[in-house]
């Protein structure tokens, strides 16, 4: 389909539906979304090396990818990020350029896209709670947006995060409501900011209902299945095991529950489970309207969706202020929590 042919389909003019992608804003939001919507259905997809001829852009946006996160590729969870943020890129015209480098050669890899000319903007992943990688973006001058955000300095760039803090807190509360009161967390890396924050929402839960932490009950390692496995039955192997746990995605829940279910228990009636649920294409939470597990939900394609959006706004307008967006999780009941066991 050409963009001939996408107008005639909208009712529009070609000049119309060139700027409603290219994001001009002369057009309305909603013919945006409407033109950037059927774009996506009907697999249109812009000429980017003549756009590039045109407007002297590279038309690329750049993911650098360090060795130690290589297992990030193969996780759904990654995949999906990056699935929504290419289907935005490719309505207006963008390839998305991953680069897979040594951690030695992570700062450089940031900097040569600038010299280079290769790419428009930079997508960053996974943030630490203190991270250089800020810092250096700054100071190459590239239009960048932050799947998350660093502990230090969160008004100087632009991100986009899920209120991680605040969603921990309610599972954890959700589970003391129950009468709980030996919660597990099964979190993912504590070096990675959104652990760390998760971390917290579940202590202050705690600590409000006047609970203190037992570090034999937290586990923090990659969010995999046979983690969440392994930790869950060490756990339930203690003279005083828990009786619910809260897990930092569905892959570490499953494993939790393959745990529980090879004692003889039965989830949500003599252990709790709680999770953070990503919203996967590929790896749904069940049937439509029928939850396995009690979550807190947030769809990271829709956070791959919203990121591009955003480093599209800054690359059109290199003189606005940073943006951030903090998006707020869904609390979803399934079959996976109850009441402790009174045994």
């Amino acid at each position: 389909m050409n963009l001939k042919d996408l107008a005639a389909m909208l009712g529009l003019s070609q000049t119309t539906v060139s700027r409603a992608l290219n994001g001009y804003p002369e057009v309305s939001e909603a013919t945006r979304v409407r033109v950037r919507d059927a774009a996506q259905q009907y697999g249109y997809r812009p000429d980017s090396r003549a756009r590039s001829l045109a407007t002297g852009r590279a038309m690329a946006i750049g993911l650098v990818i360090p060795m130690s996160a290589k297992q990030e590729m193969v996780n759904p969870v990654f995949a999906d990020f990056i699935a929504g943020a290419a289907e935005t890129f490719a309505a207006r015209g963008y390839d998305l350029v991953l680069s897979l480098v040594a951690n030695a050669d992570e700062e450089r890899a940031y900097r040569a896209p600038t010299t280079r000319g290769r790419v428009d903007g930079l997508l960053m992943q996974a943030p630490l709670t203190s991270d250089r990688r800020i810092a250096v973006l700054q100071q190459t001058g590239l239009p960048f947006v932050v799947h998350g955000r660093t502990s230090d300095h969160d008004d100087s760039y632009s991100w986009l995060d899920t209120d991680n803090t605040t969603a921990f807190r309610a599972a954890t509360r959700h589970l003391l409501e129950f009468g709980h009161r030996r919660i597990a967390l099964l979190n993912g890396v504590e070096e990675m900011d959104f652990a760390r924050r998760r971390h917290l929402g579940y202590s202050q839960a705690l600590s409000e209902s006047g609970i203190a932490e037992d570090p034999a009950l937290i586990a923090c390692q990659f969010m995999t299945e046979t983690y969440g496995h392994a930790a869950a039955a060490r756990m339930l192997d203690q003279p005083a095991p828990p009786t619910a746990f809260l897990c930092s995605s569905l892959l570490v829940a499953l494993g939790a529950r393959r745990a529980i279910e090879a004692r003889g228990l039965k989830m949500g009636r003599d252990v709790s489970v709680v999770t953070h649920d990503d919203g996967l294409s590929y790896f749904p939470n069940g049937d439509p309207g029928a939850p396995i597990f009690t979550s807190t939900h947030s769809s990271v394609r829709d956070a791959g969706h919203l990121s591009a959006d955003m480093l599209m706004r800054i690359i059109d307008d290199p003189d606005c202020a940073p943006l951030q967006t903090l998006l707020t999780s869904t609390f979803v009941i399934g079959h996976s929590s109850g009441p402790a066991p009174t045994t």
